[in-house]
Parts: structure tokens; C-alpha cells; sequence
């Protein structure tokens, strides 16, 4: 993974990480699953297209939920943990 790939604004990491456990650079790794599930937010997206990541983590013990949009040839990051709903599109997909 590049971080050229990826950006996210420091100070929402920092509140992300405090409130659910899970930084940023972790969350990248959702987008490298290659079962992964991109659905789009509707409710979220007005000035913007927002996206759901729905993958596995690093070390591929529990499935994360990335919201997300993309600027400038970048994925930027807004918010990511461990969403039961999260999980349970990801297994449906994957008829888990």
C-alpha cells in the first residue's frame, strides 16, 4: 500500500481511533481484500459520492467497515471499525 493511494485528515483519525478502536492506516487494509465489498452510501452522500468498504483486516480475524470517497485519484478516509451491518453485507456477499 502507498500512501499516496490514501488520505485522511489527522484530527478524525485520532477521534476514529478513540472511538472505535481502529486507526486509519489499519483500515487500508480492507480495500487489499480481494473478497471486499464497495456499496455506496446514499444516505451520506449530498455534495459528494460516499462509499462503504467492506473487508477484511490485516491479519484477517474480523471484517472492517471503511466510509470513504475519493478525491484527486486518492481514497480518503472518514470513519472505520468493526459494524455489525458491516459485517453481516460482507458474509452475505460472500456466502459466508
Amino acid at each position: 500500500m502507498s500512501k499516496s493511494n490514501f488520505e485522511w485528515d489527522e484530527s478524525k483519525n485520532i477521534e476514529n481511533q478513540r472511538k472505535h478502536g481502529v486507526s486509519f492506516n489499519e483500515a487500508q487494509f480492507a480495500f487489499m481484500d480481494e473478497r471486499r465489498v464497495i456499496a455506496e452510501d446514499l444516505i451520506h452522500s449530498k455534495e459528494e459520492n460516499r462509499y462503504y468498504c467492506f473487508g477484511l483486516n490485516q491479519d484477517k480475524t474480523g471484517i472492517l467497515t471503511v466510509r470513504f470517497t475519493y478525491r484527486s485519484g486518492c481514497i480518503r478516509i472518514f470513519g472505520a471499525g468493526y459494524w455489525r451491518k458491516g459485517k453481516k453485507t460482507y458474509e452475505q456477499t460472500n456466502s459466508i
